[in-house]
């Protein structure tokens, strides 16, 4: 709760208040412990001090049990104990309900929350899709392509539609974008139908998610505490996981610099943070550092909620300014290790063991180092954490609806809809290609028959000319022939008559001279004369 404008989060064994200072809440901190011993009850008292504060609040509940802020807390008895024994009812503290919007990838227990495949980007969609290093250079690739051709990825089946046009298209991009391997693309293909099979493509569409809906405030002030149900999603660790990087990322990019705050602009608390680091690559670990590290310049703390310290990197457990850390058991000497470990992240105390004091904490305790005024962390302490005002454990699913259907964004986002995008855009050019293809088929088949129609045609004509020229010639024969006979018999003829008058003239011989020679002269003179 808020005391003197800091964060009243414990108190020590000598009844001492134990604070987080609102100026250094964006140094990022860590809630550690074995299961049972308290995280829950520390996120929620952290997360009521930050909305109370009017600092708008991210969390995920795994288990549910975070769902009760919409309510206030019960009275009981074993409250009034805690209440009595901090001094709470002095310091003003009251059971009271915290402005709640609930989320849900699935839009199942919360708003649906969506984002396109686009602001995911190619190297967490990779994490996602659990791609190899060459196939996650595929989907680099995938993603040039798509800026070069200004193809919009909205949702995954833009996403298979544009692996299919790679892979059909293969040698056409070889020159520009190197090799296409088509059996990484069906790998990749069927990486995304396991997650559509898994309803992760719920996550991706329009309209996707504003980042800056999560700054608003509630009444009297206070900051919005947005709630990811993760009952459901925490089943695929690896799109839980991916997700609130991304929502990370997207804080990061969004945000401008604002340096060091005299209260953060935004906390984000990030449970079974150790999901977020399992089997992560070199790429996506640089990627987490370089956020956790330039993001707090953002007015952006992130509170990391995991089992044990050893969990997260050394690279990120280095960022992470305010500890509580609950109580863990050493049963095998790997576990001696890891608390040993945990006890080592904090300054010494010179009046304790912090070994030995981690693993003899009761639920509800902690060892706790917080941020000074000057931003050094201080010794550890010994600690019991403050009980928090709102309901404690899950809600029924009446006012769940209640609350989903009453807020500002429920209309905003209860909607999807499919817009012109890379799906779309590629399926038209398929339609308008197999068009041209058949016009192209048509024509050829068109030019086909008219060529075999003119050749027919030039055919038949050469063959009616031909008809005629032999016809023509055949007719002047003809008419050569006929000349040729009329001339004989008229060359005959007058060859007779010339005969006959020699031999009038010249007795006996002149007969014989006129009948057969005449006649022959008179057909060689006249054959003459007829001939071409």
């Amino acid at each position: 709760m808020l005391k003197d404008n800091k964060v009243w989060i414990a108190q020590n064994e000598a009844g001492e208040n134990i604070y987080l200072l609102p100026k250094m809440a964006n140094r990022h901190g860590l809630i550690a412990g074995a299961t049972g011993t308290g995280k829950t009850i520390t996120l929620k008292v952290l997360a009521e001090s930050f909305s109370d504060m009017g600092v708008p609040v991210f969390l995920a509940d795994v288990k549910g049990d975070l769902a009760g802020m919409v309510n206030p807390g019960v009275d009981t008895e074993d409250m009034q104990k805690r209440i009595a024994k901090f001094g709470l009812a002095e310091a003003g503290f009251n059971y009271h309900d915290y402005p709640v919007t609930f989320w849900d990838i699935y839009g199942e227990k919360g708003i649906q929350l969506r984002t396109t495949i686009t602001e995911m980007g190619p190297v967490l969609l990779s994490r996602i899709l659990g791609c190899n290093d060459l196939q996650s250079n595929l989907l680099n690739v995938a993603f040039k392509i798509a800026d070069d051709e200004e193809l919009l990825l909205v949702d995954t089946k833009d996403l298979k539609a544009l692996l299919n046009y790679m892979g059909e298209n293969a040698k056409d991009f070889r020159v520009d974008y190197g090799n296409i391997s088509t059996a990484s693309i069906g790998a990749i293909v069927r990486s995304i139908v396991a997650l559509e099979s898994e309803g992760g493509d719920k996550f991706f569409g329009e309209p996707a998610l504003n980042i800056l809906d999560f700054f608003t405030l509630g009444t009297n002030g206070r900051g919005m505490i947005s709630v990811l149900d993760s009952e459901t999603l925490i089943n695929n660790s690896k799109l839980y996981s991916t997700f609130l990087l991304w929502l990370m990322s997207e804080l990061f990019e969004t945000l401008p610099e604002v340096g060091d705050l005299e209260r953060p602009k935004m906390v984000f608390f990030f449970d079974e943070a150790h999901l977020l680091f399992k089997d992560a690559s070199k790429t996506l670990m640089e990627k987490i550092e370089q956020v956790v590290k330039l993001i707090r310049s953002k007015g952006v703390g992130i509170y990391f909620v995991t089992q044990n310290p050893r969990d997260i990197p050394d690279g990120v457990l280095a960022q992470l300014g305010n500890k509580v850390q609950h109580g863990l058991h050493a049963y095998t000497p790997t576990d001696r290790k890891a608390v040993k470990a945990a006890a080592d992240s904090f300054r010494e105390n010179p009046a304790f063991s912090t070994m030995d004091a981690i693993q003899a904490l009761g639920t509800g305790e902690a060892v706790v180092s917080m941020l000074d005024e000057k931003g050094i962390p201080t010794m550890v302490e010994k600690v019991k954490i403050l009980p928090p005002q709102s309901q404690m454990g899950s809600i029924d699913d009446t006012k769940r609806n209640q609350c989903i259907l009453g807020s500002i964004f429920y209309t905003k986002y209860a909607n999807s809809h499919d817009p012109d995008s890379a799906y779309e855009f590629l399926q038209r050019r398929g339609i308008e290609a197999e068009e041209n293809k058949l016009k192209a088929q048509q024509a050829a088949l068109e030019a086909k028959a008219k060529a075999k129609e003119e050749a027919e045609a030039a055919k038949a004509k050469a063959k009616e000319e031909a008809a005629a020229a032999r016809a023509k010639e055949a007719e002047a024969r003809k008419k050569k022939r006929a000349a040729k006979s009329v001339g004989s018999s008229v060359a005959g003829t007058v060859g007779r008559e010339v005969g006959k008058t020699v031999g009038s003239t010249f007795g006996s011989f002149g007969k014989t001279l006129g009948g057969n020679v005449g006649a022959s002269l008179g057909r060689g003179l006249l054959s003459t004369l007829f001939k071409d």
